[in-house]
């Protein structure tokens, strides 16, 4: 209801009624009149949230710990209404309960109770307390001092399938970084051990017999052409090689006709720029790029049938990351790392690579580049860190040679163009080491 606004009291004055006038309340009967004032000597009377927030207040006031660490609370907790403040102060139970938080506390519970009505109890109820108090005594957990002591370090021991491998300092290649968060030098190694352990899950085989219109060569075409949508997007590396891994393990379990093979290769690619990039091309991009030869849904639908033929793990660990960690073991250069990433992309397109796992095909494209540049064979810091030995690469080693040997396709020239630019050091014009030399390092 709407008041009159009067001046602002001075110190000393007393603060006007807020009344309505008689005009305003002429039709609701007799209003009480209240006293803005109070009477001296007298405490302030408060609004009625002020009163209920005092008789909250003074509630959560009796919610107090005592010595023992325990809490105590009134048994009735009454809110005192404007006007009846005093009666209800007056009846309100003082008597209080102790609470106990813990069972080291439910002892001095009974003990505290006890003593404060030793007095007033009867005998036999004193009796009882005290059976009660021993009986809770024996119940106690023992002190915490006791539970350390009894605590044998063979319990604390952490199992030795938990504990973090100890790197010898010759071989540590992550402690230079230890002041860059990025590199994640506390852990690296615990990465990439992880992501071999989870190639034994990704290991493919020949799926062509599974594929009646298909063959390797259509497939070789297929990643010719996304090596060419990775340059004209400027995709990541990471992008091309995991977009051709989930290409090949949709297609070893789902057989499709030659005319979607396309459809399959734009959208492994759509999916791994969506995992691997920051700002990933749109859907009407690599319709564009197929020459509208696929309609959106169609796209679309087969994203959706990709997903669910990985069961949504796209996390296929790829050769890539492989190569860069193991040439920095050697602090190989950039140049014999890209001759390196060279021969590990002109494998994407051989189908008898398919098989082979990330880390064994990234360890033996750095073994030929290191051999083709004199730089040494496979270290024991090599060794170390991918887990495989000279014995191990050597068939695969063979393999790349026999590869690089062949003569080029003209239909296929997407890789070797793009290594024969001078960003790549044009390593894909670099002469192949002689197989004799090769046989040699192999052997050691």
């Amino acid at each position: 209801m709407p008041v009159t606004r009067g001046k602002k009291p001075t110190a000393g004055s007393k603060i006007p009624k807020l009344t309505a006038t008689k005009d305003e309340n002429q039709d609701e009967g007799p209003q009480v009149k209240r006293s803005s004032s109070p009477p001296h000597g007298a405490p302030k009377k408060r609004p009625a949230f002020l009163d209920i927030t005092n008789a909250v207040g003074q509630c959560l006031s009796d919610f107090r710990p005592n010595s023992d660490g325990s809490f105590r609370t009134a048994h009735k907790v009454q809110i005192c209404l404007p006007g009846r403040k005093k009666e209800a102060v007056k009846k309100q139970v003082k008597t209080t309960s102790t609470l106990s938080v813990s069972a080291n506390n439910q002892a001095n519970l009974i003990k505290s109770s006890s003593v404060s009505s030793e007095d007033t109890l009867p005998e036999k109820q004193k009796i009882d307390a005290e059976e009660k108090e021993e009986e809770v005594q024996k119940n106690v957990a023992p002190p915490v001092e006791e539970a350390v002591a009894a605590t044998t370090p063979a319990a604390r021991e952490v199992p030795a399938h938990l504990r973090k491998q100890e790197i010898p300092k010759e071989f540590d290649i992550d402690s230079e970084n230890s002041e860059d968060c990025s590199m994640c030098p506390e852990y690296a190694k615990d990465i990439f051990d992880y992501l071999k352990q989870r190639e034994e899950k990704f290991v493919l085989s020949n799926y062509m017999p599974k594929q009646p219109s298909l063959n390797p060569e259509m497939r070789a075409i297929l990643i010719d052409w996304l090596v060419e949508v990775q340059e004209n997007f400027e995709l990541y590396h990471e992008t091309l090689y995991l977009a051709v891994k989930m290409a090949d393990h949709f297609l070893s379990k789902t057989p499709i006709h030659r005319e979607m093979l396309q459809l399959v290769g734009s959208t492994a690619m759509l999916i791994a720029s969506k995992f691997e990039e920051r700002s990933p091309p749109c859907v009407d991009d690599f319709l564009y790029i197929c020459d509208d030869a696929y309609k959106r849904e169609e796209l679309i639908s087969m994203e959706a049938n990709i997903l669910q033929a990985l069961s949504f793990d796209i996390n296929i660990p790829i050769p890539y990351r492989f190569l860069r960690r193991y040439a920095k073991c050697v602090s190989a250069g950039m140049d014999t790392l890209t001759l390196a990433r060279y021969y590990c992309e002109m494998s994407l397109m051989e189908m008898e690579f398919v098989p082979e796992r990330g880390s064994l095909l990234a360890s033996a494209c750095l073994l030929l580049a290191l051999v083709t540049k004199d730089l040494g064979g496979w270290s024991p810091i090599l060794q170390f860190h991918s887990g495989y030995e000279t014995s191990d690469l050597a068939p695969v080693v063979q393999k790349l040679y026999e590869m690089l040997l062949a003569p080029p396709d003209d239909k296929l020239k997407a890789i070797r163009n793009k290594y024969s630019h001078k960003v790549f050091f044009e390593v894909a014009n670099l002469p192949l080491v002689n197989a004799d030399i090769l046989e040699k390092a192999l052997s050691q």
